[in-house]
């Protein structure tokens, strides 16, 4: 009884459906797809503005990205849909269908229908849930993966299909096309730390080497960067350096809104790796005066080998900085300079550290290298020319002649 109720009320809604429109004449909308596409993009636009504004999205490719969503958009809705009306009302239709509708669907149900098939279809579904909205993802994926092999040059269309495969969780394909974006876009923190963060997932979620090498390069540019902090203090959560990650964890808390889901995350794991800080090391770093900063610097004569000079440009880049004997190979202080003003003389200084932990008063020997980059890539690529002095001592207050003659491949 209650089924021949459920099927009754059924039966009465799809009268409401389709019999109204039998009975007044108005066109066929097509504008369905439409008020899709436009959901869809203000989704997307909600989404650029909250990675501008947590730092995660630069605005020069906040901007990029928005001038390709407002053209597909526009792209979309300049489909026009050549269904029309149809000029006839159709009212003759409506009394037929009040008959067929109940008379077809008792006489298929009286046909074919039984309650076992019914729970077993409800069960397969279960079990097997479809995937439309998957299957359409892999299928644009792929096409736009077609286009970039034709297109190689799209930095932009490289970016975005690296955050598909992550999306996707195909995490060494996310790495190859963000390591195609890299190579395109150069040093922007955005970029490096997407790079960065397909790396880790490629390698069980790891961040030491390259992954580390590219989080904290980004934080030297842009240091309140809250991937970048979350992403550094993970790095140093994994090599055991629980004060430093701390300390980024801590800056980060402070960048993320009051009260919201991330903020309580971050609290967490602080309160986890307060475990982990031994607490006397803990109070003496709270209740210890502050000692004056040890001043370190190093001077530096940097010249071209002449043998090399008709191979660079006046505008190419030139690097000067430090390095630690051993460890990460992250600049302890760095300078940028161009051919041009060669030979040249420079003073590196604790200023010049891309992370505080990362400093040459921290250290009594350094490495000191000078590297001509044609691409202004501070990433070491093969075609640079480069000169070192392997050891310095700190203490040594003399000037460092570094003579770049060498090239890199």
């Amino acid at each position: 009884m209650l089924f021949l109720l459920i099927a009754s009320v059924m039966v009465m809604i799809a009268f409401l459906i389709v019999l109204p429109p039998l009975w007044r004449k108005h066109p066929v909308a097509a504008a369905d797809q439409d008020q899709r596409n436009i959901a869809i993009a203000r989704q997307r636009l909600v989404e650029l503005k909250e990675q501008l504004q947590a730092g995660a999205l630069s605005q020069a490719l906040y901007d990029e990205q928005l001038a390709e969503l407002e053209l597909a958009l526009s792209d979309d809705l300049d489909i026009e849909s050549h269904v029309k009306g149809s000029a006839s009302q159709g009212r003759w239709m409506a009394p037929m269908l009040m008959l067929a509708i109940p008379l077809a669907a008792g006489s298929l149900y009286w046909t074919h229908g039984n309650y076992s098939s019914l729970t077993q279809s409800q069960q397969t579904a279960a079990a097997n849930p479809a995937t439309p909205e998957l299957e359409q993802i892999n299928n644009m994926v792929a096409g736009l993966a077609e286009r970039l092999q034709k297109e190689p040059n799209d930095a932009l269309g490289w970016t975005m299909l690296g955050r598909s495969y992550k999306y996707l969780q195909q995490y060494p394909k996310a790495v190859d096309a963000f390591e195609h974006a890299y190579k395109l876009i150069g040093d922007q923190p955005e970029i490096m730390l997407l790079y960065a963060d397909a790396l880790a997932f490629a390698n069980n979620e790891q961040l030491d080497g390259k992954p580390s090498e590219l989080v904290f390069k980004a934080l030297a540019m842009e240091p309140n960067n809250v991937t970048g902090l979350w992403l550094g203090g993970m790095a140093k959560a994994q090599t055991g350096d629980f004060v430093a990650a701390r300390d980024l964890w801590k800056k980060l808390e402070t960048q993320l809104p009051a009260g919201s889901d991330a903020q309580q995350e971050i609290q967490g794991l602080l309160a986890k790796i307060a475990t982990q800080v031994p607490e006397d090391a803990a109070a003496q770093a709270e209740s210890k005066p502050a000692e004056p900063a040890k001043a370190a610097n190093i001077d530096v004569q940097v010249s071209l080998a002449p043998e090399l000079q008709k191979s660079v440009s006046p505008n190419d880049t030139v690097f000067i900085y430090a390095q630690a004997l051993s460890g990460p190979k992250m600049p302890l202080a760095i300078v940028r300079k161009q051919v041009s003003e060669l030979p040249l003389t420079v003073s590196l200084t604790d200023a010049m550290a891309m992370m505080p932990t990362m400093k040459l008063s921290n250290f009594e020997q350094v490495k000191l290298l000078a590297r001509i980059s044609k691409s202004g890539d501070a990433m070491q690529q093969p075609g640079d020319l480069i000169g070192v002095i392997e050891q310095v001592v700190l203490t040594d207050k003399s000037a460092h002649k570094i003579v770049i003659n060498s090239p890199i491949k």
